[in-house]
């Protein structure tokens, strides 16, 4: 990274809501590790226009899904209401360590998809979560496709190429079209 660009983040929650009379905020989670939040004494909060501020995270707990979050400072449901629609995140340097074999999705994002015949069929443009199964969305020549994303389809995933390799059953493109 160029320290002109600054430093980057990872956003792990979206605030959506108020919760209580005391400052609270309801978060819809965007990490696949919500204890973290546990450990994190600070975060950042990037609003709609632009603005980040550092802010102390006095609590959390979760609530149906979602995670409570208790801002230092915040402490009235006006102020709170300041809060909902901003984004929580995390320095890149505090990202947790992934286990061999996953990736995080923005760096699957932009990745070229070939054939284990090594034509190009597309770029990953999206990775969508639905019900536990990861699909790779994919944008190629002949429209939008899903790849789903395991081990007996995505043969080879290279980062640092941006190139995965797949191994494609017969007639899975023609079917998510």
């Amino acid at each position: 990274m160029n320290p002109a660009d600054g430093p980057s983040y990872i956003a792990i929650a979206r605030i959506v809501r108020t919760r209580g009379n005391r400052g609270e905020v309801l978060a819809e989670l965007h990490t696949d590790f919500p204890t973290r939040f546990s450990h994190l004494p600070r975060v950042w909060v990037a609003f709609q226009d632009g603005r980040r501020e550092n802010l102390a995270l006095e609590s959390c707990w979760q609530y149906r899904g979602r995670e409570v979050l208790k801002f230092g400072g915040i402490d009235t449901i006006t102020a709170a209401e300041a809060l909902v629609g901003a984004w929580v995140e995390v320095a890149a340097d505090q990202a947790v360590t992934l286990p061999e074999g996953t990736y995080w999705d923005r760096d699957l994002v932009g990745c070229s998809v070939h054939s284990t015949g090594g034509e190009v069929l597309g770029t990953v443009t999206e990775v969508m979560r639905v019900a536990g199964n990861h699909q790779l969305v994919v944008q190629g020549e002949h429209g939008e496709f899903l790849v789903p994303a395991v081990g007996a389809i995505c043969r080879e995933i290279s980062i640092s190429r941006k190139e995965i390799v797949v191994d494609l059953p017969e007639g899975l493109m023609d079917l998510n079209r």
